[in-house]
């Protein structure tokens, strides 16, 4: 609420942080912000399960798809440093409503991107990251999930599958966007879209059509470590490539 009311003044451009569970504490300020249509910034730290040893009372499960369902706020998740610092400049320029950083408590790798890239890569709300010719299934996934759909991708290849990987930093961005771009991006009705987001990822069905899935969690957290937690929940590069194999090749076809 303070925040907002720096906001409101218009003399500085305010933020407040804490970790992402705690939006729920925070919802109708974020909801008078996007109202108002105020630009006040609110960064999110620990954004998943990823935070481990906290416990499920702190792991966000629901808090994306329920921060994305709000009009006139946009969330960023992004997946490494420069896409961080993408999502600020646009975030910096933004006048007309509030932004969200959704960032990870663990460490993230730099991407190795296939082309080269620059701030407007986020402004769009999503772009290729890996991007072989003719692919036969698409990834998408934002923040801390973009470097583990590579690493899938990667073992993919070496099932003869060519997979694109779509870093989607920002949803709301991604929907402005026109459709003729969109479909080509993410081409949900050509070949299978599979979304991957280490939450409940509801809003993401949109992005995967009739032939895809959303690789998600369906249920609360756990209490351990974080890398036996990524693989109890399947977040793992031998994990997400097994599931889409089975996909892509249903039993009894081959």
């Amino acid at each position: 609420a303070i925040t907002n009311g720096i906001a409101l003044d218009g003399t500085l451009r305010s933020y407040c942080g804490t970790f992402l569970i705690f939006s729920d504490y925070l919802r109708p300020s974020l909801r008078l912000a996007a109202l108002m249509g105020i630009p006040s910034l609110f960064v999110f730290t620990h954004d998943s399960i990823y935070l481990g040893e906290d416990g499920p009372t702190h792991q966000p499960i629901e808090h994306l798809d329920a921060l994305r369902a709000i009009p006139n706020m946009h969330v960023f998740r992004p997946a490494d440093g420069p896409e961080t610092a993408a999502a600020y400049a646009w975030i910096a320029r933004h006048t007309t409503g509030p932004s969200l950083l959704a960032l990870s408590r663990q460490k993230l790798p730099a991407l190795q991107r296939a082309h080269a890239f620059s701030a407007a890569d986020v402004a769009r709300g999503a772009y290729a990251v890996r991007d072989p010719a003719n692919p036969q299934v698409v990834l998408v996934a934002s923040g801390s999930e973009v470097s583990l759909a590579c690493d899938a991708a990667e073992k993919l290849h070496a099932e003869n599958v060519a997979a694109r990987v779509v870093s989607l930093p920002c949803l709301e961005l991604f929907n402005a966007q026109p459709a003729s771009w969109r479909n080509q991006l993410i081409p949900s009705e050509a070949v299978p879209v599979v979304a991957i987001e280490a939450a409940r990822g509801q809003s993401l069905r949109g992005l995967v059509g009739t032939r895809g899935f959303v690789y998600g969690i369906d249920r609360f957290g756990a209490s351990a470590p974080y890398t036996d937690l990524a693989e109890f929940f399947g977040f793992t590069p031998d994990r997400v490539c097994a599931r889409v194999l089975e996909h892509l090749r249903p039993p009894g076809e081959g």
